[in-house]
């Protein structure tokens, strides 16, 4: 579990070391809120196209070894955006940052089934854990440590941000399970030939698109990460449009840092969580409501509430939907299902905070950003609550022999 945590923490904070400096970024590089959204997006962009390159991968070295490259391109990329001389070269970094991340995400739910094949919940709630603590520490500690630090400049934040980052490889490495289940039979058959259950290594790597559960755990899950990544993303300027801007820390602060609570209490309730509705039906109508307080009630303490309560209740909303591929799949098909999760989900991604920042752009009225993040959480609320209740491939029967 500790292993999976590192790998969870790498995968999200070198991502979320930007989310703070955006304003400075902002400024020095005279982006428009159109390529703030954009900035954000492209990451988002490479988990999905890299989604199923990163699954077959892990069909020819491993989900080990999958994992193990994606932090070592992650990382160096992370902090290579701080020598952007322009937009067009900050992308270029923060796409290649992306794509190592998009490597990992795949391997995540097989390595889970493959280390914890009777604590699947408890495997998610390890590395989704990490996701959370990687970016709440990138979120939190950048404004009141990092940066008077580094004598407040974004460039060399970004640089101290990587190599923890980077220094993580080593240890997945050394302290990671070596062949756990060496006597596992290979599946029979032509489509499973050559498969390994615990690692996928030589198995099926396309995702099956004309699966519903593909589209019911891509489309959740983007609605998931849209709401999240899109909050991170506008909320700096979004706080200085309604002129305070030294809100910036503690709303960040609250919005990564309280997620970190909601792993110790779900590890309390792992067991009830498995393909259970009630995080969907509980924390969609209340992300909701956050968003609209957000939007239309500007008080400061109101403002960070509703920053804590977009935290917790994405937080939740992950954990309960990332459970699931392990959960719904045939060992086989694990990779391939998160891997087309995966390309949906970030391809949504993409997307929404785009439109976000095209109508605060068309409008000139700030609010009009957090939008179509209402209807992200309506999304995620009818679509999680109808993939919990999806029946796995062992209860049709198709689980190959």
């Amino acid at each position: 579990m500790f292993v999976l945590w590192l790998a969870g923490v790498a995968m999200r904070m070198t991502i979320l070391a930007m989310a703070p400096v955006i304003p400075q970024v902002h400024g020095e590089l005279h982006m428009s809120e159109t390529q703030v959204g954009l900035l954000i997006g492209l990451p988002l962009a490479l988990f999905a196209i890299a989604a199923v390159p990163g699954s077959l991968l892990i069909a020819r070295i491993g989900s080990s070894l999958a994992v193990i490259l994606g932090m070592v391109i992650a990382a160096p990329a992370g902090g290579a955006r701080a020598a952007a001389v322009d937009v067009a070269t900050l992308y270029a970094a923060s796409i290649a940052t992306g794509f190592g991340v998009a490597i990992m995400q795949p391997a995540m739910p097989t390595l889970v089934q493959a280390w914890l094949p009777r604590h699947i919940a408890f495997g998610t709630i390890a590395y989704s854990s990490g996701m959370l603590m990687g970016a709440m520490f990138a979120t939190v500690f950048t404004i009141p440590v990092v940066l008077p630090l580094v004598g407040g400049s974004w460039r060399r934040d970004l640089v101290a941000w990587a190599v923890p980052a980077l220094l993580i490889a080593p240890a997945f490495f050394v302290l990671s399970p070596k062949d756990p289940h060496p006597t596992l039979p290979r599946l029979r058959g032509r489509e499973g030939r050559g498969q390994v259950t615990n690692a996928a290594i030589g198995g099926l790597w396309w995702p099956d698109w004309k699966s519903p559960l593909v589209w019911l755990l891509g489309v959740a899950l983007g609605s998931n990460n849209a709401a999240y990544f899109s909050t991170n993303a506008f909320l700096g300027d979004f706080l200085t449009s309604h002129g305070k801007p030294e809100l910036l820390g503690p709303a960040l602060a609250w919005l990564n840092g309280a997620q970190i609570v909601t792993p110790i209490i779900l590890l309390t309730m792992a067991n009830r969580m498995q393909r259970q509705a009630w995080p969907f039906l509980i924390f969609g109508p209340i992300l909701l409501v956050s968003f609209l307080g957000l939007m239309f009630i500007p008080s400061t303490l109101w403002l960070i509430v509703c920053s804590a309560s977009i935290g917790v209740t994405t937080a939740i909303t992950l954990i309960a939907t990332l459970a699931l591929p392990p959960l719904l799949s045939t060992p086989a098909d694990v990779s391939r299902t998160a891997a087309g999760m995966f390309t949906i989900s970030y391809t949504i991604a993409i997307i929404i905070p785009t439109i976000s920042g095209a109508l605060w752009d068309a409008t000139g009225v700030p609010w009009t950003a957090f939008a179509p993040l209402c209807v992200c959480a309506v999304v995620l609320t009818v679509l999680g609550t109808v993939v919990a209740r999806y029946k796995p491939a062992f209860e049709k029967g198709i689980i190959r022999q």
